[in-house]
This record gives structure tokens, C-alpha cells and sequence, in this order.
């Protein structure tokens, strides 16, 4: 790898924004066969990225406090001493511009939205739209192009042991414990469970420890639901979207994975999520808002999976 060029490639998170950011990851690896590619990225996403395929290498650092020189001062020297010759920022944030400055009066090459960038995007429609449509605007200056999302063939992992033999639904009743406003009640959940049971479909509740008493409410009004709360991994999420018939879901992280893969999402939005910047991108991604959640009738939610599941 003697003389090929050192790429950086930064991206922070979150899940939804990391999984939004994948496909322009593998069209920068594709643009770049030769180039050592690291990744700069926080220790909730290194796993992942390694497991992408894209990556020489992955940086894992925890998030700075502005405070932190003695953190700042290592960041830098990290920085410095990789001798990258162009750093794609898939962050484009505030503290990813200090990182620039961190280079010093020569920095390599960056694309993105720092000021300083020599492929800057500085265009105000670039954060008007959906994160992953600025980055084919941002990577486009740099002559990267034909940018597709990540549909994770890559990911991997062994579901065999939920014993899912029968058809199923996957259920995403959480979200950030910070945005109550973005649950639909867990009440209108467990009527849509109960509807898709006669439909011949099995509910599979997914979520975290956060999710816990939405997901048992759930489990407990319909008995019949597989309840994996806490039990799935990322990639095991992404196993079952694989097979699943459908996913119903509010707006969160998981929801982007499920539709990035082609299952049919049904994303449930609030007036606090502006579906413009933040819809699963996916090949089957229907969404339902109201402005409170709460006023958003099971019958609707029906509806809409009766036309998606037949097709309509």
C-alpha cells in the first residue's frame, strides 16, 4: 500500500444518519479502489463500519467535550499523523469544521461543508433536504457520482434461533427516550398487532431497554407477538427486515435499516419530525403524520399496510 493515497472519512452518528451515509461510504471506497480509506467514527458505529467492507481501517473516538484539551490535543496529533491527502466529512457539523483547523495552515484536501473545504459545499439547499441526498451533492464535487443507498447484503447474522417459522410483521413502537412526542401510543400499537394476527401474520416487537414499557404493553395485550426487546442486534434487526412481510415503526434509528434492506417501512411521524430530512429511505417506504401522533387512528395505519401488503 506503498504511495496510495490516505483517505479520511468521517461520520459520528447517529444510527439513522450512519445508515443514510453508507451508500456514499461505498461509492467513496469505489472511487478510491487503491486508496487506504480510514474512518473516523464514535464507538457505537466501529463494529459496523469494520463489517462494511469499505474501510483499511476504523477510528473509534468518544465525542469531545469543548473542554477537553488534553483530548483535543491527541485528536490532533492523530489527525496529523495519518498523512491523509483528503478527508470526506459526512458529518458537516460544527465540531467536524474544528477538525479542519485542527490540520494546521496546510490541511489535506476536504469535501464537505467546513469553511476552508476545497470542495466546499456551501449551498443552502444542503441541509433543506434528506442528509443522504446532500451528501451526492457534496460528493458530486469531488466527481463522485451514481450514489445509491446501502441495502446491507453485507450485514449478517444468525436469526435461526428467534424460531420465526411463520409469516411476520416487525413492530418499532420506541424511539429517543428525549422525544416522547414521537411515539404512537402503545394502545393503537396492540390494535394494529391484533389485526395483523388475523391477518396471518405474527407481531415482532423490536426495541431497546428504553422501549421496555412500550413493547409489554404490547406483549401483554397480544400474547401471541414474539417480544425481542433488547435481544437484537443491528444486524440481526437487518436479518429479520430480510423476511419480514412488513414494518411498522416510529421515527427512529432502526426504522432506517429496516427500509434501507427493501422491506415495505410504514414510518409513523409526528409534527416534531419533518419528513423532508428524515424518512427511511428505502425502495418501499410509505409514511402516515399527524401533527400529534395520538390522533392518529389505527384504522388509517390499516389501511395503509392492507394497500402496501397487496401491493397497491
Amino acid at each position: 500500500m506503498t504511495g496510495a493515497p490516505r483517505i479520511l472519512v468521517i461520520k459520528l452518528g447517529a444510527l439513522g444518519d450512519f445508515i443514510q451515509a453508507l451508500g456514499p461510504m461505498a461509492a467513496i471506497r469505489q472511487h478510491h479502489p487503491d486508496a487506504h480509506i480510514t474512518l473516523l467514527t464514535t464507538p457505537p458505529f466501529a463494529d459496523m463500519a469494520r463489517e462494511t467492507g469499505y474501510f483499511n481501517a476504523v477510528e473509534s473516538r468518544p465525542r469531545l467535550r469543548r473542554t477537553d484539551v488534553r483530548g483535543w490535543m491527541a485528536l490532533r496529533r492523530w489527525l496529523k499523523a495519518g498523512r491523509f491527502t483528503r478527508v470526506y466529512d459526512l458529518q458537516n457539523s460544527e465540531r467536524t469544521a474544528i477538525y479542519l483547523r485542527l490540520f494546521g495552515f496546510h490541511p489535506p484536501e476536504w469535501v464537505g461543508a467546513a469553511r476552508g473545504a476545497s470542495h466546499r459545499n456551501a449551498s443552502p439547499e444542503r441541509t433543506k433536504g434528506h442528509a443522504f441526498d446532500g451528501h451526492v451533492a457534496t460528493l458530486a464535487l469531488a466527481g463522485i457520482h451514481d450514489i445509491a443507498i446501502d441495502t446491507l447484503s453485507w450485514m449478517k447474522a444468525d436469526i435461526s434461533g428467534f424460531g420465526l417459522s411463520s409469516p411476520y410483521a416487525l413492530l418499532v413502537p420506541g424511539c429517543s427516550p428525549e422525544h416522547p412526542e414521537k411515539r404512537w401510543p402503545p394502545e393503537h400499537f396492540s390494535t394494529v398487532a391484533k389485526d395483523l394476527l388475523q391477518r396471518g401474520l405474527r407481531p415482532v416487537l423490536i426495541g431497546t431497554q428504553a422501549d421496555r414499557e412500550a413493547t409489554s404493553f404490547i406483549a401483554k395485550n397480544t400474547p401471541e407477538a414474539l417480544d425481542l426487546t433488547g435481544k437484537t442486534s443491528l444486524a440481526q434487526i437487518a436479518g429479520l427486515a430480510r423476511g419480514a412481510a412488513l414494518a411498522i415503526g416510529n421515527d427512529t434509528g432502526p426504522m432506517h435499516l429496516i427500509a434501507a434492506t427493501g422491506c415495505p417501512v410504514l414510518a409513523l411521524f409526528s409534527g416534531r419530525s419533518d419528513p423532508v430530512r428524515a424518512k427511511p429511505k428505502g425502495e418501499r417506504v410509505i409514511l402516515l403524520r399527524r401533527n400529534d401522533l395520538a390522533d392518529l387512528p389505527p384504522k388509517d395505519v390499516i389501511e395503509a399496510y392492507n394497500a402496501s401488503l397487496s401491493g397497491r
